[in-house]
């Protein structure tokens, strides 16, 4: 963690807590209490301090795209020409907003940003670039790589005890 987020202390329940409320973020706290051999309110309390600490961001179904017709998983690469004037902040700001967008990242190397887009199909994945990256003041390159196959998708984080 960074000077602006200290590591919070988390001992053996804490982490045991971690890995079940990623396997089921719904499971209820006397569950999850039963599980660690803790009592409902003890248990409340842990998980409460994980959440307040923000370890815990936040809770979410994970969906099959798929099934909702988002057959397109397209990694896209945006580099800027100009990094002098705020239209990197625009275009973060921008793309926050974007639903469609699942991650973008500020990176090192070839490209300035890397994002996860998601669209239906090649057509409308198509006319989101037109749309929204090709609008974007600054972009002077956009590269797509388009998934075949999904052999893992995960956002769980490994906890151990460190």
């Amino acid at each position: 963690m960074s000077k602006n987020h200290p590591l919070p202390p988390l001992d053996d329940i804490d982490i045991a807590m971690l890995g079940l409320l990623q396997a089921d973020g719904a499971i209820s706290n006397a569950a999850l209490g039963e599980k660690l051999s803790l009592s409902v309110t003890p248990c409340w309390r842990r998980r409460k301090r994980l959440q307040d600490d923000g370890v815990i961001k936040d809770y979410q179904a994970n969906l099959d795209r798929r099934m909702l017709g988002l057959d397109v998983l397209a990694f896209v690469q945006i580099q800027f020409g100009m990094h002098a004037d705020d239209a990197p902040d625009k275009f973060e700001k921008a793309m926050k907003l974007l639903p469609e967008v699942l991650s973008c990242h500020k990176i090192t190397g070839d490209a300035d940003y890397l994002l996860q887009v998601l669209a239906t199909d090649l057509d409308a994945y198509s006319e989101f670039v037109e749309q929204v990256f090709r609008k974007q003041r600054g972009v002077v390159s956009i590269k797509s790589s388009l998934a075949l196959r999904e052999v893992k998708a995960s956002a769980r984080i490994p906890v151990a005890k460190r």
